[in-house]
């Protein structure tokens, strides 16, 4: 696409498209704002502000948690992994369709149930602490430090998608692409806390799910049946493989069952992610968590299977017809964006890549807030002697999200890692370190706080010593991480003193609020 015979950026894109494109995301971006400052509106408390007074519906919670979890991996980092390396990569969109299915059974309502009845917790640190009674506050600090670490990592990797995004997109500069789209989140976010975080969430979830429908589709009709997309890859050059990749639709054989264990372990990563069950503690009741459960496997299983596609029509889309390229020609993330761009017109088009900066813009807002209230709720309040008013800690807040936005950036500048990489290691970080403990703190009576504090530690230490060694290229580190964590919790608890009456007490009203709805009569 030429304009007065003149090329004016390495995407061969015109000045018309890039317009195009631009009105697009404008567009997409005063809708964020719009909801934020609609949310701004409704907020006026600092539990409204963290938590949105538990006003969350199944279905906007389920979009909302969603959007969260999934991110610019699934529109980037999983169809580029599945077309670099094939099929066995569909292991991890299994695992976490598993994962999240039980996540919402199993965790959901009775974490919806604990923390009203755990002293009305408004974020994990808390609802551990209140649950075990941790009068030392060790456990509430070691959590929240733990989120500080590993989200730093995942916002970073949020920011990383919005620079290749821009670059893919515009062929513009990584860091503006990255600093404009940081700024509108951090905007929306700072302005309009959880509740502008859910609904911006729930509306970029559908954005995404159009998406990832729409284009696989409309590429496999453009093919036409000049080409099977279901063997292609396996004799023919594409992408990286000049000569093709005979082991492309390689489920099983060829495939290591540690690779097979290490991509389905992503399952395990849910019951431990901040940003995700807060989602739970923020529904209406605990009996609306079935509905939400339904919506999101949907949501998910239509996502993933986008995502596959994607890749696989991909596969002929960019092999057979050599002047079509992939902007990124190192893993190949951009093949979703590169589709995109060059299927539809440039206005249809960019409302379809705006599903790009929706994947990377509800996690990013949703991980600031869990990130806000760790720093403000979890260690500023617990180490100060002052009376702090909802309007100061709404601010402290606020002043947190840019804070901590600032230093995610700082670490996306020079990217050394793909953008599944770094989601994979701060996913297994959490994973390790919370899942345990969140697992045992709703279903086993005798956890005690040093077990926790105990699983935790040890969780984030095997995730780091394992995931940057050698072994985490033969298994994903979650696996070690979670079983290791697992144990020690149970081994320490048992040999700490037994859970107090009335820790026990609230266990039991906890786990009849979550069946019924309503205390014992």
């Amino acid at each position: 696409m030429h304009r007065r015979g003149k090329v004016l950026n390495p995407m061969n894109v015109t000045i018309t498209d890039q317009t195009w494109f631009i009105v697009a995301i404008i567009l997409y971006m005063l809708l964020m704002l719009a909801i934020g400052y609609w949310s701004y509106r409704q907020t006026d408390r600092y539990d409204e502000y963290m938590l949105a007074g538990r006003s969350l519906g199944p279905v906007v919670a389920a979009l909302s948690a969603g959007a969260a979890d999934m991110s610019g991996w699934l529109l980037m980092g999983l169809p580029g992994a599945l077309f670099v390396t094939g099929l066995s990569e569909i292991w991890i969109a299994v695992g976490l369709c598993i994962g999240a299915a039980i996540n919402w059974i199993m965790v959901a309502p009775r974490l919806r149930a604990y923390t009203e009845v755990a002293g009305n917790s408004i974020t994990i640190p808390s609802f551990l602490e209140n649950r075990l009674h941790d009068s030392s506050h060790i456990l509430r600090i070691v959590a929240s430090l733990v989120i500080l670490v590993f989200f730093t990592f995942y916002v970073s990797s949020g920011m990383v998608s919005g620079g290749k995004y821009f670059e893919s997109t515009f062929g513009g500069s990584y860091i503006d692409g990255m600093l404009i789209i940081a700024f509108v989140t951090v905007a929306y976010t700072f302005i309009g806390g959880f509740l502008a975080v859910s609904y911006t969430d729930a509306v970029q979830g559908m954005i995404m799910f159009g998406a990832l429908v729409i284009v696989p589709i409309s590429a496999y009709i453009m093919i036409g049946g000049d080409y099977d997309i279901f063997s292609y890859a396996t004799s023919n050059a594409y992408g990286p493989h000049p000569d093709g990749n005979p082991s492309y639709f390689s489920l099983f054989p060829g495939v290591s069952a540690a690779a097979i264990i290490g991509n389905l372990a992503w399952g395990l990563g849910y019951f431990g992610q901040p940003h995700i069950i807060v989602r739970f503690m923020a529904l209406r009741s605990p009996k609306e968590a079935r509905s939400g459960m339904f919506v999101t496997v949907f949501w998910m299983v239509i996502c993933a299977l986008g995502a596959a596609g994607t890749a696989l029509v991909g596969t002929v889309f960019f092999g057979a017809y050599p002047e079509r390229s992939v902007t990124d020609q190192t893993s190949y993330e951009t093949i979703f964006l590169d589709m995109g761009r060059l299927l539809f017109h440039p206005l249809i088009g960019g409302l379809i890549l705006t599903a790009v900066l929706a994947a990377i813009m509800s996690t990013m807002a949703s991980q600031l807030l869990v990130v806000s209230s760790a720093l403000i709720e979890d260690l500023y309040k617990i180490t100060t002697k002052r009376t702090l008013s909802d309007g100061l800690l709404m601010n402290l807040s606020r002043t947190a999200v840019v804070a901590v936005a600032i230093v995610a950036a700082l670490l996306a500048i020079n990217p050394s890692d793909s953008i599944l990489s770094l989601v994979g290691f701060a996913w297994a970080g959490f994973g390790s370190a919370f899942g345990p403990v969140i697992l045992a703190s709703l279903f086993w009576r005798r956890l005690t706080a040093p077990g926790a504090i105990a699983g935790m530690i040890t969780g984030t230490i095997i995730v780091f010593a394992w995931g940057n060694s050698a072994l985490g290229d033969w298994l994903y580190e979650i696996v070690p991480g979670f079983l290791g964590a697992g144990l020690v919790l149970v081994i320490v608890s048992l040999l700490t003193a037994a859970p107090t009456a009335r820790t026990l007490e609230e266990f039991d009203k906890a786990q009849v609020l979550a069946v019924t709805g309503g205390y014992e009569k």
